[in-house]
């Protein structure tokens, strides 16, 4: 049976195909179309997938979307009508584009379908927002039986939920509701310290180390009461996102110290304590969460997903302190995972169907389920632009690859499946060399074009993590943060200095990926998940001792990952990357023609 599942028209569109049970495809909207954060009826990853898996007109079974359009409407009417007539404004913007595409999902999935050359008539389902995050955590997990914790912004009413999963069964036990949000909450930060909002939340947690929880006490006296099941209620007196365009209002700014920050203006000490400070409350509430979880499930293990499950921060301390053996989280948790779990949903569901799972094994296959291209179709393509490179035998690949970042060199990498998800993991990379105290640097403000403070992750072999980690099990998917371990590190009694002379000292063997409380979001590669990036990492271990690199995404600030060759050869010429490799091709930057484009493309992207 082949089950399409779809994520639309809020942000991070997505698609996913579920045959039999066994993901076959899932990929953003984003890597397409090339617009970030895509939230537009996902045609081109829909026919991606369905291209993956072979499908012909009639070969199509089921369509899963992950939430329920009306009832999401209803919601947003409620509570226009609870502030009326304030927020006048915000319904007006929102409810023409409800009119057009929102409350014609059905149509539009139909239309599409029938586009990609797909018979009309396949069953079409609708889950609730938060069964398909349950259901991506769950059932693609190694678990037979686990907790089930999800948090976002909010889906229909749902805000987060507690679940129990067993088997192939999934019962959602309790919800918190809109307009009390956790990832709402975060997100105001996100918007009062000048970041954007469903995006610049990793720089807010990224930003936080920097400074001291001085407000800590502010939010939980002001701005919400906390319970001791992580359950809570905020103050709306303090909030804009009911009535008005903005996250926050005045009544916020006198609470931490004056107006809002604006969009790329210097970060001050305020700035840095206030993130410290939501990024603690943040992780005291998953952690309520989860304690109570436990005590009602009498569960193990925990499997997470949703906008607040990629606070990585969050996912390393749940994991030290938190009451469960392991904790696996869906490397896709935010809104395009739920395209999956939808998918999921209606295979173990509806149809009921028995579900494999070892307490070892997830089954995500890496993350890596996105398109991929062959050494002859990139020979092709580089033929065909006049592009100079060299192939590499299989043999020497790892090797030269290891030579050139010893050397000081910055590598793009394509090579294999796209990751599905927010994280690149080896496939869609930028790698350098983490020993580099000079790197961090460099690759933020000569290639990745993005605030200097933010930090870079490391990748390592799976089976060296605890020689460089206070970490004791594989975190593949780069959603754990954890401590370099202290024999590594350095300057932990240097005096205070000023943020930018923080970034620039170095704070382990290992300074281009710790960060400046010596933390480290960590990313482990293992023989069989990825053996063409493990043996590049024990190349690079057998020429220097050394089985880490960095690891971040390629890609521009404000650019999607990069999907196809000429998206990576574009990102290339348009940064100061020394080399890009495209599956078994080589090239050079001083070997290339001229790079010539018209106007600034730094506009799209860049000052994004």
């Amino acid at each position: 049976m082949n089950i399409l599942g779809i994520s639309a028209y809020y942000h991070d569109s997505a698609a996913a195909l579920v045959r039999d049970g066994k993901i076959i495809a899932a990929a953003q909207e984003e890597r397409f179309s090339r617009k970030k954060h895509d939230s537009g009826f996902p045609v081109h990853a829909v026919r991606y997938c369905l291209a993956q898996a072979g499908l012909g007109r009639q070969d199509l079974d089921a369509v899963a979307f992950y939430d329920k359009p009306i009832t999401k409407f209803v919601r947003i009417l409620e509570t226009y009508m609870g502030v009326a007539p304030r927020g006048l404004r915000s319904f007006m913007m929102a409810l023409p584009v409800w009119m057009k595409h929102k409350l014609w999902i059905p149509l539009e999935i139909e239309k599409s379908l029938e586009e990609c050359g797909i018979a009309p008539g396949v069953p079409l389902y609708f889950p609730e927002h938060h069964e398909s995050h349950a259901a991506s955590a769950f059932y693609p997990s190694p678990f037979q039986r686990a907790a089930i914790l999800t948090v976002d912004g909010v889906g229909e009413w749902a805000t987060s939920t507690l679940g129990h999963g067993r088997e192939n069964r999934i019962e959602l036990l309790s919800e918190l509701r809109f307009p009390h949000s956790l990832g709402l909450l975060y997100s105001a930060f996100t918007y009062f310290t000048g970041f954007k909002v469903n995006s610049g939340e990793y720089k807010l947690m990224g930003l936080a180390p920097y400074g001291e929880p001085r407000y800590v006490q502010t939010i939980k006296d002001n701005l919400m009461d906390l319970r001791p099941d992580g359950s809570f209620r905020l103050n709306l007196d303090y909030f804009g996102y009911l009535d008005g365009l903005t996250m926050t209002n005045p009544r916020f700014d006198g609470l931490f110290d004056g107006p809002p920050r604006k969009a790329e203006s210097e970060l001050t000490q305020r700035e840095m304590d206030i993130a410290r400070s939501i990024q603690v409350v943040t992780e005291d509430v998953v952690l309520h969460m989860a304690r109570h979880l436990r005590e009602v499930t009498g569960e193990d293990y925990l499997c997470m997903a949703g906008g607040v499950a990629l606070n990585c921060v969050a996912n390393g301390r749940l994991l030290r302190e938190g009451p469960f053996k392991d904790v696996w989280i869906q490397p896709a948790a935010g809104d395009a995972g739920g395209a999956l779990g939808a998918a999921l949903m209606v295979w173990h569901t509806v149809q009921e169907q028995p579900r494999a799972a070892d307490d070892r094994t997830d089954q995500m296959q890496g993350a890596y389920l996105g398109p991929e291209f062959t050494d002859d179709e990139i020979g092709a393509f580089l033929e065909d632009r006049g592009y100079p490179a060299r192939k590499l035998e299989p043999d020497e690949w790892p090797v030269e690859l290891a030579r050139l970042i010893d050397a000081g060199k910055v590598i793009g990498l394509v090579q294999g499946r796209m990751e599905f998800g927010p994280r690149a993991l080896g496939n869609r990379s930028i790698i350098g060399d983490a020993r580099s105290s000079a790197m961090q640097s460099v690759m933020n403000l000569k290639i990745k074009y993005r605030e200097s403070f933010r930090p870079f992750a490391p990748v390592c072999l799976e089976e060296r993590v605890s020689d460089y980690f206070e970490l004791d099990r594989p975190s593949p998917y780069m959603l754990q943060v954890a401590q370099v371990q202290p024999a590594r590190c350095l300057g932990r009694d240097a005096p205070p200095v000023s943020i930018r002379e923080r970034i620039k000292q170095v704070r382990s063997d290992v300074p281009a990926i710790t960060h400046v409380d010596w933390s480290a979001r960590v990313q482990t590669v293992n023989e069989t998940t990825n053996p063409r990036f493990h043996a590049l990492l024990k190349a690079f271990e057998a020429l220097t001792g050394e089985g880490i690199l960095i690891n971040t995404s390629f890609n521009v600030r404000g650019e999607p990952i990069v999907c196809t060759p000429e998206d990576a050869y574009r990102c290339f010429r348009r940064t100061e990357m020394d080399c890009l490799v495209l599956g078994s091709y080589l090239l050079v930057e001083e070997d290339q023609p001229q790079w010539l484009e018209k106007g600034d493309w730094r506009q799209d992207y860049v000052l994004d």
